[in-house]
């Protein structure tokens, strides 16, 4: 496909070869730019333009409706028929989709359908590079070491259907990790944020919290694995609520095979999870966290139908005041499970709690373990969602109010479920960046939770 070839003229074309009884294409535009900089020096810069196309084709039988998929990237105008044939084909020797539904119809079409795809550039850095080179020069004054990576990335998604939709969707999509270390390598903290434009990131303000944490993990001080408790900041709440959202497919819980499932038969909707009043929810609408206002489904799953494409998003609320309310449902496993449709969405928030920052919560904790982050998180058990994973760069020790030096690492096993059950407190919600799936799923607020038996199961030797 040609830079030339418009994004809206590429759909429109795909579903003009058509001859399936159903089509939905999907076109792609991405762009980005990065840096990356090691020891207090950038070391790469780069900017990248790519597309994807995807087509879907549906075809009617005696038995039902089958459909095909095909993506495929660097496709040009004279590939455009071959790769509709191919989905069209795939579909034919597909037996029915058991998520069949009629296509999505009566979506008003998009504002800027037809206008060029949004493009980011290096001159997104134009204010944070030069505050980050101001960081260098403080960090080589302070003796550590910088190491990290700033990416910013826009996605503009242009969907068109058999049935009339013109949708579109632009996302932009920022994130930086920051490491900052010692000069031999023995302490190491680490900071992320995620943004949508980089205009809202002051790396000197996290380059000067790194150095504060630098300076606790002088002080060593060894603990044995065992039930402490401990404050959980919003980057390791955002990793563990994400793989919990991802959990919590209906038909699972129907089916009996997680920790939504209720025993004896159905689901836990309408239970009470957290004693404290928090609300989980997704807002495809929220101010600094806005996604996608319609499904957008390159493949089928549990989780997603390719026949839910342009279905419109609104505010879906998981969890209310402590209550389990909906669980992530396509119209099909609607249907077939008798909950409400509520198909998942691109972020994730978690509010209601004091308000209380994660400074403020140090100061009111007699003695407990304060965590940076979590990563390497693995399931353990999917009925009742046991999570492994390890803690990384900083776990310190809280001792009336104030931090007394680092500790060891962890290995943890937890479900979030359960944590929700037992967190004693909840404070401020604020845009995080969640690491463990910072690749996948960026867009969260969370507040930092006080939990007060977290379950370190083991020492870890990592850093």
């Amino acid at each position: 496909m040609s830079r030339t070839s418009k994004p809206y003229d590429i759909v429109e074309r795909a579903l003009e070869l058509s001859t399936a009884d159903g089509c939905v294409v999907i076109a792609d535009e991405h762009s980005s730019a990065n840096l990356r900089w090691a020891r207090n020096a950038l070391t790469t810069n780069g900017v990248t333009r790519g597309r994807t196309l995807t087509v879907i084709a549906t075809v009617d039988g005696a038995e039902g409706t089958a459909s095909g998929v095909v993506s495929r990237s660097a496709v040009t105008v004279s590939d455009l028929e071959s790769l509709v044939r191919a989905a069209e084909a795939a579909a034919r020797a597909s037996e029915p989709a058991e998520d069949a539904r009629p296509l999505v119809t009566g979506v008003a079409e998009s504002p800027g359908f037809r206008d060029s795809p949004a493009e980011t550039s290096s001159a997104v850095f134009g204010e944070f590079a030069p505050a980050l080179g101001e960081s260098f020069a403080r960090a080589r004054a302070g003796e550590r070491e910088l190491y990290g990576f700033a990416s910013h990335e826009t996605t503009s998604t242009y969907l068109g259907t058999s049935t009339g939709l013109r949708l579109r969707h632009d996302q932009p999509n920022g994130t930086l990790e920051l490491n900052a270390k010692s000069p031999d390598g023995a302490r190491s903290a680490w900071a992320g944020r995620a943004t949508r434009d980089f205009t809202d990131v002051d790396p000197g303000e996290l380059d000067a919290e790194l150095a504060r944490r630098l300076e606790w993990a002088r002080r060593r001080i060894e603990l044995p694995a065992g039930r402490y408790e401990t404050l959980l900041p919003p980057t390791a709440v955002a990793d563990l609520l994400i793989y919990q959202l991802w959990s919590s497919t209906a038909r699972d819980a129907v089916e009996g095979r997680t920790v939504f499932s209720r025993p004896g038969g159905g689901t836990r909707v309408g239970e009470t999870l957290s004693r404290l009043p928090m609300t989980l929810r997704s807002d495809p609408a929220e101010p600094g966290l806005q996604s996608a206002p319609f499904v957008i489904a390159h493949a089928s799953g549990d989780d997603a139908s390719v026949f839910d494409n342009g279905l419109p998003l609104s505010r879906t609320e998981w969890i209310r005041e402590g209550r389990l309310e909906h669980l992530v449902t396509t119209r099909h496993s609607a249907a077939l499970t008798g909950l409400p449709v509520a198909p998942g969405a691109g972020n994730l928030i978690l509010d209601g709690g004091g308000g209380r920052s994660l400074e403020e919560m140090v100061a009111a904790t007699e003695r407990g373990l304060l965590l940076t982050c979590l990563w390497y998180i693995r399931e353990v058990d999917p009925a009742t969602l046991l999570l492994t994973g390890l803690t990384r760069d900083g776990v310190y020790l809280v001792e009336n109010g104030e931090v007394t030096g680092a500790v060891n690492n962890f290995r943890f096993n937890e479900s979030p479920v359960d944590l929700l059950s037992r967190a004693t407190e909840a404070g401020r919600t604020e845009k995080t960046l969640p690491r463990e799936w910072g690749d996948w799923f960026t867009r969260a607020a969370m507040p930092a939770l006080r939990v007060p038996d977290f379950n370190m199961s083991s020492i870890s030797q990592g850093v």
